[in-house]
């Protein structure tokens, strides 16, 4: 079959502009070998902090609960298990897996599986989820958008203490500082898709399940 030269150029730009929300550039390569161990900070509701390592804290966010934790700590708690069960999986643009995933992919995997809510594929799309957030007013579970040079786009889950969890193109899965150089020069926008309540009561039904 011929494929017609002008359907076969659609083509490639629309499977890019899926694919391109979602990537930062390689030039956060330097910027972000500095980061620090995130496990190595005392952590709120969990004295000493929670090493992914050591097992006596078999379920952290069952022990969030029983410490009479508020919403966000239960959030948080969720999103670092979560970067437990996907730290040092590779970037991999238009990936989907453990295999290999990108930013948006990331995002829509844990939300689904910690929040029981589908979020959409694309960072283009993730961006209208909820409502808009102040930088100042972030909570664990809320969404955080930059604009690296270029077309790409890049999101990640804010998870508390001025921290989020995202897939960087360089190192794969893991957790950022947003005053990093980089991420604080490329900020764009936060945004809420539900509140910390609501996440937490969510969580929560399926710990109890």
């Amino acid at each position: 079959m011929v494929v017609n030269p002008l359907c076969r150029t659609l083509l490639v730009v629309v499977s890019l502009a899926v694919l391109a929300g979602c990537a930062s550039t390689s030039r956060d390569r330097a910027s972000l070998d500095a980061e620090e161990p995130y496990f190595a900070r005392d952590l709120p509701g969990l004295p000493g902090g929670w090493d992914p390592m050591m097992s006596p804290v078999d379920n952290p966010i069952l022990e969030a609960r029983r410490l009479g934790n508020p919403p966000p700590a239960l959030v948080r708690q969720a999103l670092l298990a979560q970067h437990e069960r996907w730290v040092g999986t590779p970037y991999r643009l238009g990936g989907t897996s453990r295999g290999g995933v990108d930013c948006s992919a990331l995002v829509q995997n844990v939300f689904e599986e910690t929040f029981q809510l589908s979020l959409p594929r694309t960072t283009g799309e993730q961006v209208s989820q909820g409502r808009p957030v102040a930088r100042d007013e972030l909570a664990p579970g809320d969404l955080v958008f930059f604009r690296p040079p270029g077309t790409y786009r890049h999101v990640g889950i804010y998870v508390g203490e001025g921290r989020f969890l995202h897939a960087s193109s360089s190192r794969g899965v893991m957790i950022s500082k947003l005053d990093n150089s980089y991420w604080r020069r490329h900020y764009w926008q936060a945004r809420r898709a539900l509140e910390p309540t609501n996440l937490a009561q969510r969580l929560q039904a399926d710990v109890d399940a």
